[in-house]
């Protein structure tokens, strides 16, 4: 067979895969006959009400030099760890804005973070391919620095996102631009289990986001540039349980719901979406139109403690809180006084629900309390 015939045949294989997956898109829609939304309006449901004073900016921790790009909570709810531009990792007292630990780390180009169950360690992944431990208890060096406790080596593109498994400080999954995800043992330093790559039903693309189910931490959802998420059990490494298809565009960041069944996106086409993991349908979109054209991406998301609440980052500054029931934006961060200046690059809620942190390109990280008659939603 001739090279030509060979891509003749390559290309009618490629027209009917679309042209199936534009068939299922098409079923996929027709099946959908209402969303959460619909149905709650149609039950008299109302949307949450937001006044000026139930969510505030109570601190601004500035001690950064460059862009923000991923921060985390502790569990006990008072520390936050944040990854900047800058090269540093700085672990924040929440309650004071004071600086306890300034981490100077060996690859400056950093992309993410996160906290162990315990708070006694951080993790950090960029560039490098890397993912470093640091423990906040080891002795500084004589220069100063923090030294590595552990770097997780294997990973065949830059470490896009970390995540520590629910109450377990031995273990972590990360995502890369080698289009895998890998389970680690950080007492060996050893993959546990690597999804994706050679196996057929990985991603096909870079995976920029994880995120652990804590109602059952064998489960983990990953998004990807090639627009799809999916659905990995630790147990079973070689394919993934479920492929959700509805954005047309990378997903940035996935966060699961608070009752594991359900799990959130976020894409550079502009919008969000729920998931339910045990039928695989989109249960909701999250897209609130823009006048001028432009369509901001979504780069950062994060639930409420009961899941009636959605906080969303954006590219342009703008930070939502959508009711989720409603699919209603009640509140804009973006809009109101001491707002950020620029991208929103990362957010996170405390443990007990009570504060937002937000860090942007602006330098800064900020802290929002709910106030007025309600301290956690």
């Amino acid at each position: 067979m001739s090279v030509t015939e060979l891509k003749e045949r390559h290309m009618a294989a490629t027209q009917t895969v679309n042209d199936l997956r534009e068939k299922l898109k098409q079923k996929r829609l027709e099946l959908l006959d209402t969303d959460v939304s619909g149905y709650a309006r149609s039950q008299g449901k109302t949307p949450v009400t937001f006044g000026p004073t139930d969510l505030v900016c109570c601190r601004i921790l500035q001690g950064h030099t460059g862009k923000v790009y991923s921060l985390d909570w502790t569990p006990e709810k008072n520390r936050i760890v944040s990854a900047s531009q800058d090269g540093r990792l700085i672990v924040w007292n929440a309650l004071t804005s004071q600086k306890t630990h300034a981490i100077k780390l060996p690859c400056a180009w950093v992309m993410t973070c996160a906290f162990s169950p315990g708070g006694q360690s951080v993790a950090c992944g960029g560039l490098d391919s890397v993912c470093s431990i640091f423990n906040l208890n080891s002795p500084i060096d004589k220069d100063g620095n923090h030294p590595v406790s552990r770097m997780l080596s294997g990973h065949k593109g830059y470490v896009s996102s970390c995540q520590y498994v629910p109450d377990e400080d031995t273990h972590l999954i990360t995502s890369s631009g080698d289009q895998t995800c890998v389970l680690w043992d950080i007492t060996t330093g050893l993959r546990t289990s690597v999804f994706g790559g050679e196996f057929q039903s990985g991603h096909t693309a870079d995976v920029l986001s994880v995120s652990i189910s804590s109602s059952n931490p064998r489960l983990f959802v990953s998004g990807s540039c090639d627009t799809t998420a999916r659905l990995w059990d630790t147990r079973v490494a070689s394919r993934a349980q479920r492929t959700f298809h509805g954005h047309e565009g990378d997903v940035n960041t996935v966060k699961f719901f608070p009752d594991g069944n359900r799990f959130g996106t976020g894409s550079d086409d502009g919008t969000c979406r729920l998931f339910d993991i045990r039928t695989g349908h989109q249960l909701q979109v999250y897209y609130q139109p823009h006048g001028d054209g432009d369509i901001p991406h979504v780069t950062s998301m994060a639930f409420s403690i009961s899941g009636r609440l959605l906080f969303v980052g954006y590219s342009n500054g703008d930070c939502y809180v959508w009711d989720t029931l409603l699919a209603k934006v009640v509140l804009n961060l973006g809009a109101v006084q001491n707002s950020h200046e620029g991208r929103i690059s990362c957010l996170g809620l405390s443990a007990d629900g009570s504060a937002l942190c937000t860090g942007s390109w602006d330098t800064n990280l900020k802290i929002w309390a709910f106030g007025g008659h309600r301290s956690v939603i």
